[in-house]
């Protein structure tokens, strides 16, 4: 992948971000790597709709600084970290959608209550502790929650989503939001019952090593 394609891969997904209601306004951010030294991310405070692919900004991942007069979003530190951190993600979307905000406002770890979630998120949703956007600790305390896992909650903040492209990361999202959602309304029914954590593992290594890459060949 090059920048500019980068770039229009990121402002589609702005744009469908904002249609499956998993932001509001200038809220949240998407990028995506473009090799080992570089990624391309949205730019900071400024409304999905009135982007334009060429305003998407381009980031050293290793010095993090950036081309060009705009500035990236407010959290592109954040992203960086992760990449560096996690050779196998190639795309990170941080979203405030309602039900992970709630979850993530209660501060309470989402348990595996649902296969899908299971299988592509991991065994459970971690809540990483409060920390203020942009500062260092979130950085710290995203990617400690994110061990092992394809997204976690933002203590009173929002979620952190990720994936090996683009599509796979959206689906991240959806199926989160999914998951906090019904957490939420099993609380009113007595209670989510979970899975049991080992098989819930289980089936998040049979997705990631098998049914991902088979998904892949059928296409």
């Amino acid at each position: 992948m090059d920048i500019q394609e980068a770039k229009q891969k990121i402002w589609e997904a702005g744009k469908r971000l904002l249609a499956e209601g998993l932001v509001k306004g200038t809220w949240g951010n998407i990028s995506l790597r473009v090799d080992r030294e570089t990624m391309v991310i949205t730019p900071s405070g400024r409304e999905y709709l009135d982007l334009k692919p060429e305003e998407m900004v381009e980031v050293n991942i290793k010095t993090f600084e950036y081309k060009g007069s705009i500035k990236p979003s407010t959290e592109f530190k954040m992203h960086g970290e992760i990449f560096r951190k996690r050779n196998e993600i190639n795309a990170v979307i941080h979203t405030h959608p309602p039900s992970a905000s709630t979850v993530a406002a209660a501060r309470r770890e989402v348990p595996p209550i649902l296969d899908d979630m299971a299988q592509i998120i991991g065994p459970t949703v971690r809540v990483a502790d409060y920390a203020r956007s942009s500062s260092r600790k979130i950085n710290k305390v995203a990617l400690k929650a994110l061990k092992g896992r394809m997204a976690c909650l933002l203590a009173n903040h929002g979620a952190v989503c990720l994936g090996r492209d683009l599509d796979e990361a959206f689906v991240v999202s959806q199926v989160l939001e999914k998951a906090c959602r019904t957490f939420i309304e099993a609380e009113f029914l007595g209670g989510a019952k979970s899975i049991n954590k080992v098989e819930a593992y289980v089936m998040h290594q049979y997705y990631l090593n098998k049914y991902s890459k088979q998904k892949k060949v059928n296409r």
